[in-house]
């Protein structure tokens, strides 16, 4: 089987690092130990997760399979920040949600454009598709930016900021599922790049029972994993003198995103940038509109509300990773300078976030 397009054994990963994760947890062994294996142990769940995605959307039909790539294309990220929010880190909570966004739109991207543009001299992708991506991303980040703006003018007011950020919550909820009906039915035909046209009757690997059932045993195994290493983030913080903002922000957005990042970049390899474009821009949408009004909904029902102020940094970074996106993806074309530069962003941003205080 292949984790995203690379040829490895995620089952053979899986065997070793899941059972030896969840041994250490019994014997209260080091938490940087627990933490590291339960990370290792998410990556090829997250593979399988995806795999699994891919093969059940192929039986039910470009529709139906929009919408469950669209449901769990982040199923990884999202249950990672269900249990720190159960445990009420709030700030790993939003520190992985920025993580997520300028993750994938500087790093995934930029590796992608950098992959593809040293093989292929230009990449082209739908113009029309990638700015309308690259705009709905920037108006789904103001939903995340308002709440901050107006903790630093107005100062602190904890009830009105919660209720402020229920509305805006709700309101992203709502243009994310506007835009499925923009993606999957009203203009379908924008996101069906060349690779779209082939046959998925021939390339079927997995009966829909077995991705079914691969697809439930891999998000229980994700649960598992993600409390046992959010459980060992803070201590894992102390020891290597990190911040829970950095771990959030870095390590738990790499991890949740490493089987689609490989996916991304080897679709670029081979000059489908269409699709390298949608994963990476697509999944940060998803971030923004999707898993976060779902994580301030759940908040409510674990009995401790969430606001949406981020910090200064956060706010900055999102904005910058935003803005470099849509300069790059507004001409159709890409080259590797290009994922150089989005590569550095997400370098500079990636060392301040360690040197915050």
């Amino acid at each position: 089987m292949k984790l995203g397009y690379i040829n490895v054994d995620p089952l053979g990963l899986l065997l070793i690092f899941l059972p030896i994760s969840i041994a250490l947890d019994l014997i209260h062994a080091s938490p940087v130990w627990i933490f590291i294996t339960s990370a290792l142990s998410i990556i090829p769940l997250a593979g399988f997760l995806g795999k699994a995605t891919e093969e059940l959307a192929k039986h039910v039909g470009p529709g139906i399979g929009g919408l469950l790539n669209a449901t769990f294309g982040n199923a990884a990220e999202l249950i990672i920040a269900i249990m720190a929010l159960r445990r009420g880190l709030f700030d790993i909570v939003k520190a992985s949600i920025t993580g997520s966004i300028i993750g994938n739109i500087l790093l995934v991207l930029g590796l992608s454009v950098l992959v593809g543009g040293l093989r292929f001299k230009k990449q082209t992708f739908n113009q029309t598709a990638s700015s309308l991506g690259s705009t709905l991303l920037a108006l789904s980040t103001i939903g995340l930016v308002i709440p901050a703006l107006f903790h630093i003018i107005i100062g602190k007011q904890k009830i009105i900021e919660l209720e402020l950020s229920l509305f805006i919550a709700i309101i992203l909820f709502f243009t994310y599922l506007l835009s499925l009906i923009f993606l999957l039915y009203t203009h379908k035909h924008l996101y069906i790049g060349k690779e779209g046209h082939s046959s998925e009757k021939e390339e079927m690997q997995w009966t829909k029972k077995k991705s079914i059932l691969i697809l439930f045993s891999a998000v229980v195994g994700i649960a598992i994993m993600s409390e046992l290493l959010v459980g060992a983030v803070e201590h894992t913080a102390h020891v290597f003198g990190m911040t829970d903002v950095f771990i959030g922000v870095i390590l738990v957005a790499i991890i949740g995103n490493a089987a689609e990042h490989s996916t991304a970049i080897l679709v670029a390899y081979r000059n489908k940038m269409d699709l390298a474009m949608n994963i990476a821009i697509g999944s940060s949408i998803q971030i923004a509109l999707l898993v976060t009004p779902v994580l301030i909904f759940l908040s409510y029902l674990f009995g401790t509300p969430m606001d949406l102020i981020f910090t200064t940094l956060e706010v900055v970074s999102i904005g910058l990773a935003v803005w470099i996106v849509t300069m790059i993806a507004h001409d159709g074309e890409s080259n590797w300078m290009e994922g150089v530069q989005l590569l550095a962003v997400y370098l500079i941003l990636a060392i301040t976030f360690y040197f915050l205080p």
